[in-house]
């Protein structure tokens, strides 16, 4: 199977040199570029097809959403920004990314931004023979293990080192940690709505206006979660079924 072709750009060596030590932890992955600037940003990633591209957005010479902006679209590989301001976000997910990493982050939110990614390339048909998603999950909660279907759970919330799964019939406290349970579930189908919480898609009933001009998402069960400004655009995307 082939290597999922990696470029990494962004100004700041130290940066990169983390997302290279990140990425040398996982299998089947090549880091095929580095870039220091937005020119060569986008000349590296025409040169070379990255399958995926993490990039960062303030760079000299060429922001990161104007390399991608120089890009015919069909040539534009699947990216996920990487920066340390969240108020780029809507103009990222203008440009489908994939994810947006907003430094700091650890290495549960590194893996579930490359799950992500190799979810979005299976579905073009890119990854042919990656694994799926888990059609059952073991979650150990009150000293016993309970196998929940993604499909039985309407969102999850972090209270600490603990997560709480809502089912329809029951709720679950495991310890674990949220970034930790959204990379078990490998899957689309969920999405952040902030920090402390990840929903259902299915369970979306409508999106209304909160306070402060922010949003608040509403479940199908009545439960209303308020939704971060830095991932509104990613959550619309996602929740209108976009690729």
């Amino acid at each position: 199977m082939a290597s999922l072709r990696i470029l990494i750009a962004d100004d700041e060596p130290l940066a990169r040199e983390r997302l290279r030590r990140l990425l040398k932890g996982e299998p089947g992955v090549e880091i095929v570029a580095e870039c220091g600037d937005g020119p060569a940003a986008q000349a590296a990633i025409t040169a070379h097809r990255p399958d995926l591209v993490f990039l960062d957005i303030q760079m000299p010479g060429r922001d990161g959403l104007q390399v991608l902006a120089g890009l015919p679209p069909e040539s534009r590989p699947a990216v996920i920004f990487v920066t340390a301001h969240e108020h780029f976000a809507l103009e990222a997910f203008n440009f489908r990314a994939v994810d947006y990493l907003l430094k700091p982050f650890d290495r549960d939110r590194f893996r579930v931004a490359l799950a992500r990614a190799v979810e979005q390339l299976r579905g073009r048909g890119e990854r042919p023979g990656e694994s799926r998603p888990p059609e059952r999950l073991a979650v150990k909660a009150d000293g016993r293990t309970v196998f929940v279907r993604p499909a039985e759970i309407r969102w999850i919330e972090a209270a600490d080192n603990y997560i709480v799964l809502h089912l329809a019939d029951q709720r679950l406290m495991a310890r674990e940690t949220l970034s930790a349970f959204e990379l078990q579930l490998g899957s689309a189908d969920f999405a952040r709505v902030n920090r402390s919480a990840l929903v259902h898609l299915d369970q979306v009933k409508e999106l209304q206006p909160g306070p402060l001009g922010g949003h608040v998402v509403v479940l199908r069960d009545g439960t209303r979660l308020p939704l971060s400004r830095s991932l509104r655009e990613q959550f619309v995307h996602f929740v209108s079924g976009g690729s």
